[in-house]
């Protein structure tokens, strides 16, 4: 189990009104894929009901069909040259279902983390995708916990959104609830609860 920790910089910006610039770094699920509010709209929506007062942007830099090296080549025109606070990051299925290698996919998170770091001030958020089915479970299971292993090697923090869902359909939500046709891709409602998941592993305000 990994253990919880918490973007303290981000969540004191929050309390004390200073403004906030939050980066979102991912594959279709981060830009929001066949829906009309994807989970950065929900999150915002959440962190707003919490602290009403604060001041927030949010950019988002979600690529469908993108991997994480996709991700770390758009790094410094994407996300660096944008000064965030919070930079999210979003990636697995498209590396796991495409070929790419756990090692390699492990390196690139590693670098994107390491490349953030060094050009900014930014805290960073790791950040799982969709539970899954079957094998495809199996499949995306191994990309999943190559990110919890980054995430205690860097000492920062991961919410587990598949996790996450997982917990709310053993208290009976359905999975066809969460999905869309393709059973990959978050519904409204999957994408709520993804918001959900990022507030309750690393901003606390739910």
């Amino acid at each position: 189990m990994v253990a919880i920790m918490k973007l303290e910089k981000t969540i004191n910006k929050l309390k004390t009104c200073k403004s906030l610039k939050i980066v979102a770094l991912g594959d279709s699920l981060t830009y929001g894929w066949m829906v009309e509010k994807g989970y950065l709209a929900f999150l915002e929506e959440l962190i707003s009901i919490k602290y009403p007062k604060s001041i927030i942007e949010i950019v988002n830099r979600g690529v469908p069909g993108d991997t994480a090296k996709g991700g770390l080549l758009r790094l410094t025109g994407h996300v660096i040259s944008a000064k965030p606070d919070l930079v999210l990051v979003q990636f697995a299925l498209n590396d796991a279902f495409t070929g790419h290698p756990v090692n390699q996919f492990k390196e690139n998170i590693s670098s994107i983390i390491t490349e953030i770091k060094a050009n900014t001030s930014a805290e960073i958020l790791l950040i799982t995708s969709s539970a899954l089915e079957g094998a495809d479970k199996d499949i995306a299971g191994k990309y999943y916990s190559a990110l919890s292993d980054i995430a205690t090697d860097k000492g920062i923090p991961i919410a587990l959104t598949h996790e996450y869902w997982e917990q709310k359909i053993a208290q009976g939500t359905r999975f066809e609830t969460l999905v869309q046709n393709d059973r990959v891709h978050p519904s409204e409602e999957g994408y709520r609860l993804m918001a959900e998941a990022i507030v309750s592993y690393g901003l606390s305000v739910v």
